[in-house]
C-alpha cells in the first residue's frame, strides 16, 4: 500500500441516507488507517459532509447520478425521471470514457461508491478497484418506476452491468433483496450512535420533566409542513429544520442547537419522517421510536419498515395527519409500545474490514509492478 493510500468516495446526493451510510464506515477506516487520504466526490451539501465526515478531506462537487426526480420528499416523478435517464444514457460509452479519464487523473487506490453507477462503470474501464455500498441500487429503482418506458431495457442493463463490474457490493441491512447483483455481500446496519444530551437540552430550552422533544426531519429532500396551522400539543416541543422558518414558541430550529444531528436524535423522545435508511437505522441504533408516513410506491420501503418494526418501535401515520398536525394520539400510542434495546451498527466493522482488505490487495498488486531496488 502506498505511504498515503487514497480513497475516493462517490456519494449520491439523493437524500441524506447515502451520506449517513457512508460516513461512519469511512470514519472507522480512517481510525484504522490514520494516513488515509480521503476525497469526497459529490454534490451533497458541504456543511453536511463536514458534520458527518471526521478529519480532513478533499471535496470535489461533482455528481454522477441523480437518483430519481422528486416532486417532494415523498413523491417520485416517474415520467420526468425516465426522460432524464434517457438523456443521461445517450452516448453511454463516451460518458464512461470521460468519467474514466477523470478518475484516472485523481489516481485513487480504491473507490467506494454509494451508489453512483457511472463512477463504477468508469472505474472498471480505468482499471481502478471499486466497491459499492448501499441499501438500494438504481437499477432496481429505475426498473420499478421506469421499466415500461421505451428503451428502458437497455438502460437497465447498462446500470446493472456497472454494479456487477465492482469488486463487491456491500448490502447494508436493512436493504432491498438485489437478486441481480452478482457480488453482493450482506452486512449489518450502518449508523452513527449519538450521545444522549437531554439534560443539556432541558436546561437550554427550559423544559420541564414532563415535556417531550420530537424531531421532524424529511431526510434531505424538501418537505415543508404547514406548522403554523397545527394545533398546540401540551408538553411537546418540536425540533424542525431552520429553513422552514417556523415562528412558534413550541418549535426550535435544529441548527440553532449547535449539536451533531445524531446527538439530538439520541436525546429526543420521538422522530417523525418518511422511511429512509439514514433516519430508520439511526433511530433503531439509538433507541428512538418513530412515526412515519409511507411513500407506498418506493420499492425499498417495505424492507425498511419491516426491519424497524422488528428492531425498534414505530407506527405509521397518514399524510393528512402530518399535514394537519394531528399527532397527539399517534405519539401517545407510540410511547405506549414496549421499549426494545438499541441494536448495534455491526455493518461499520464489517464494511471497514472489507475495505481494508481491498486496500491491502491493491498494495500487493502495486508492489508487484515496482522493481526491487536491490536488483
Amino acid at each position: 500500500m502506498p505511504a498515503q493510500p487514497h480513497l475516493l468516495v462517490a456519494i449520491s446526493p439523493h437524500g441524506f441516507g447515502h451520506t449517513a451510510q457512508t460516513a461512519p464506515v469511512v470514519n472507522a477506516l480512517r481510525q484504522r488507517l490514520p494516513e488515509l487520504r480521503v476525497t469526497l466526490r459529490t454534490t451533497v451539501n458541504p456543511a453536511l459532509l463536514a458534520a458527518r465526515f471526521a478529519g480532513v478531506f478533499e471535496h470535489i462537487a461533482v455528481a454522477t447520478d441523480f437518483g430519481m426526480e422528486m416532486a417532494s420528499a415523498i413523491d417520485v416523478l416517474a415520467d420526468a425521471s425516465a426522460q432524464v435517464y434517457a438523456q443521461f444514457h445517450e452516448d453511454w460509452g463516451h460518458k464512461v470514457e470521460q468519467e474514466a479519464e477523470a478518475l484516472a487523473a485523481l489516481n485513487p487506490d480504491l473507490i467506494l461508491a454509494n451508489v453512483p453507477y457511472l463512477t463504477l462503470a468508469a472505474a472498471a474501464r480505468a482499471g481502478i478497484p471499486a466497491v459499492a455500498m448501499s441499501s438500494l441500487n438504481w437499477a432496481d429503482i429505475y426498473g420499478h418506476y421506469c421499466g415500461h418506458y421505451p428503451g428502458a431495457a437497455k438502460i437497465h442493463a447498462e446500470i446493472l452491468a456497472a454494479y456487477n463490474s465492482t469488486a463487491g457490493f456491500l448490502q447494508t441491512q436493512p436493504s432491498m433483496p438485489m437478486p441481480d447483483i452478482a457480488k453482493r455481500r450482506a452486512i449489518g446496519p450502518v449508523a452513527n450512535v449519538g450521545k444522549n444530551r437531554r439534560s443539556e437540552l432541558n436546561d437550554r430550552l427550559g423544559l420541564a420533566a414532563q415535556d417531550r422533544l420530537v424531531i421532524i426531519a424529511p431526510g434531505g429532500i424538501p418537505l415543508r409542513l404547514p406548522m403554523e396551522e397545527w394545533p398546540r400539543v401540551p408538553n411537546i416541543r418540536w425540533l424542525v429544520p431552520a429553513e422552514w422558518g417556523v415562528r412558534r414558541t413550541d418549535t426550535v430550529a435544529l441548527e440553532t442547537l449547535g449539536m451533531h444531528f445524531t446527538d439530538i436524535l439520541c436525546s429526543c423522545d420521538a422522530f417523525i419522517g418518511k422511511p429512509g435508511y439514514g433516519s430508520f437505522a439511526e433511530a433503531a441504533c439509538n433507541g428512538v421510536p418513530v412515526l412515519y408516513v409511507k411513500r407506498h410506491d418506493w420499492p425499498e420501503e417495505p424492507y425498511l419498515v419491516d426491519w424497524l418494526a422488528h428492531n425498534g418501535r414505530c407506527l405509521e401515520i397518514e399524510r393528512e395527519d402530518l399535514q394537519t398536525g394531528n399527532l397527539a394520539r399517534p405519539l401517545a400510542r407510540l410511547w405506549s409500545l414496549s421499549s426494545k434495546p438499541a441494536i448495534k451498527p455491526t455493518g461499520i466493522h464489517e464494511a471497514t474490514g472489507y475495505l481494508y482488505q481491498c486496500l491491502q490487495a491493491r498494495r500487493a498488486s502495486v508492489a508487484d509492478t515496482i522493481p526491487d531496488a536491490a536488483q
